[in-house]
């Protein structure tokens, strides 16, 4: 586990929060890594019932909204000028799907993995298939310009001021920052490399943060192959850089 930036300073590779996103939430913790090998084929399902073991024992007696992880979520989302109860954190929605149904489906083995471990931690995690960003990722206000595939297919335009996140084309892989993902960057059973990206704002966030990235890349390394991170960013070193990397982990 790694604090701040990944070395390769020379790299247009990049992941960051824009300043004024770090101003607006200084309680922001951010953790991430790159995944590189990744196939459609392991089995990870020992891994996550464990995980989603972990969430059902956690959910007893009480509704997820009273998790202190979620509850940040929802007072970020307010901030943002949201309604939290119709605009939800990623790892609120999977809580709630899970609660009613007692399982999630599954999509992705990876995605299944970091959906196992949202549960686990109450805390939204996002993957996005690097083949189709354009260089640097970065979480920002939207100036209205930007473009969202949908997983319909159509293309929607955030609004102004909307937090997204954009690539360097002007392309907007999530909107509401952590409530939905575009259907562009989404793993799929062609993907090989992969960014995966944990946000918390919650009072314990920096120490979860780092047992939940601990956790998720050592069950990542059992079938892929970690290759950059992970690490957690802070305000004073918000930015991930890192390599390309190919299909095979080859750092290039």
């Amino acid at each position: 586990m790694t604090d701040g930036q990944f070395p390769g300073n020379d790299s247009e590779v990049w992941f960051q929060h824009a300043s004024d996103i770090w101003a607006a939430f200084p309680d922001l913790v951010p953790g991430l890594g790159v995944v590189a090998g990744i196939t459609a084929e392991a089995n990870v399902d020992a891994q996550v019932e464990r995980f989603t073991t972990r969430a059902a024992e956690r959910l007893i007696g009480r509704s997820e909204s009273e998790l202190n992880e979620i509850q940040a979520w929802r007072r970020a989302f307010s901030r943002m000028g949201l309604k939290p109860t119709q605009y939800r954190c990623a790892s609120e929605a999977l809580l709630q799907r899970f609660k009613k149904d007692g399982t999630l489906p599954r999509i992705h083995p990876l995605i299944d993995l970091c959906n196992a471990v949202s549960l686990a931690y109450a805390t939204p995690i996002a993957v996005f298939d690097l083949a189709q960003v354009t260089g640097h990722l970065e979480v920002r206000y939207a100036d209205g310009t930007e473009q969202y595939l949908t997983f319909a297919g159509a293309i929607e335009h955030p609004s102004a001021a909307e937090v997204i996140f954009a690539d360097a084309a002007g392309e907007a892989h999530a909107r509401r920052w952590t409530n939905r993902q575009s259907g562009r960057s989404a793993v799929n059973a062609a993907t090989t490399t992969a960014l995966v990206i944990s946000e918390a704002l919650h009072p314990t966030a920096a120490a979860d943060q780092h047992r939940l990235l601990d956790e998720l890349f050592i069950a990542i390394s059992d079938h892929w192959h970690p290759v950059a991170g992970p690490a957690v960013l802070t305000a004073a070193r918000p930015r991930f850089e890192f390599d390309s990397v190919d299909a095979c982990g080859r750092v290039g």
